[in-house]
């Protein structure tokens, strides 16, 4: 077998849609609101209730029904990020979503696509696997490349998680403190979680598609796949150049 017929393989069982758990029938509006409680705990996760509500302009008491639910077939799970310093009383819940939950966004063909890894490897090796896991994402690059207009890796990371997030992998970008010139691209969702936590090989080419697209070195922190609750890519910004400042007379500091 060779690698495009095992990706072409792969991609048709991407392709269909399964029935999953978030599946609901026409008409079901408290289904509608869960799955959709689902997919913003993946993208904004750790998350509480009061912030959901906000975002889907709901009261908190009919967010925290459906967390409820989410929580008790375990979809989502409460965030554990430990005692939180200088603060008193009970801290608010922050859910993220669980290995389960990550499932029911995937699809049920998750088993099959690493099936068809397996055999890849089998038949052709390591290296077979690290090719086909090079040229799905050289595929990436060439899709994603002509839509990253922006200039600086800040911007352009904005740009990649907005492209993410529309293939479905709950993707955004959070700044770190200011003293480390830093964003993370953060995502929620990975839709081959089940496939990577075997072959990490997709891991890793996927963090250089991302080096390649923001033009500037990029450091992988945690995956899905790893056991976290979301894929987070470290991004360096540059130090920008400061203008030098106008002197009286037309000149400039440092060009005398």
């Amino acid at each position: 077998m060779t690698v495009t017929t095992t990706q072409t393989a792969i991609s048709a069982a991407a392709d269909i849609a399964p029935p999953s758990l978030a599946d609901t029938p026409p008409g079901d509006a408290d289904g509608t609101t869960r799955r959709r409680v689902l997919e913003l705990v993946a993208t904004e996760g750790p998350v509480t209730a009061t912030e959901l509500a906000a975002t889907l302009c709901l009261t908190s008491a009919a967010v925290r029904r459906h967390l409820a639910v989410l929580e008790e077939d375990g979809t989502i799970t409460v965030h554990d990020a430990g005692p939180a310093a200088g603060r008193r009383g009970r801290p608010a819940r922050r859910y993220v979503v669980s290995t389960r939950g990550q499932s029911v966004l995937a699809g049920g063909y998750s088993e099959l696509a690493a099936q068809v890894m397996r055999h890849l490897r089998a038949t052709g090796g390591s290296d077979a696997v690290a090719r086909f896991a090079t040229e799905r994402y050289d595929a990436v690059v060439r899709r994603y490349e002509p839509r990253l207009t922006a200039t600086t890796p800040a911007e352009r990371a904005e740009q990649l998680a907005q492209l993410l997030d529309t293939d479905g992998y709950a993707a955004s970008v959070r700044p770190v403190g200011p003293v480390v010139p830093t964003v993370q691209l953060c995502q929620g969702h990975c839709p081959v979680q089940h496939v990577a936590e075997e072959f990490t090989e997709l891991c890793e080419a996927e963090a250089r598609a991302f080096s390649e697209l923001l033009g500037t070195h990029v450091q992988r922190l945690a995956t899905i796949a790893g056991g976290a609750h979301a894929c987070v890519t470290n991004v360096p910004i540059p130090p920008t150049t400061p203008t030098p400042a106008a002197r009286p007379g037309g000149t400039q500091e440092g060009t005398r």
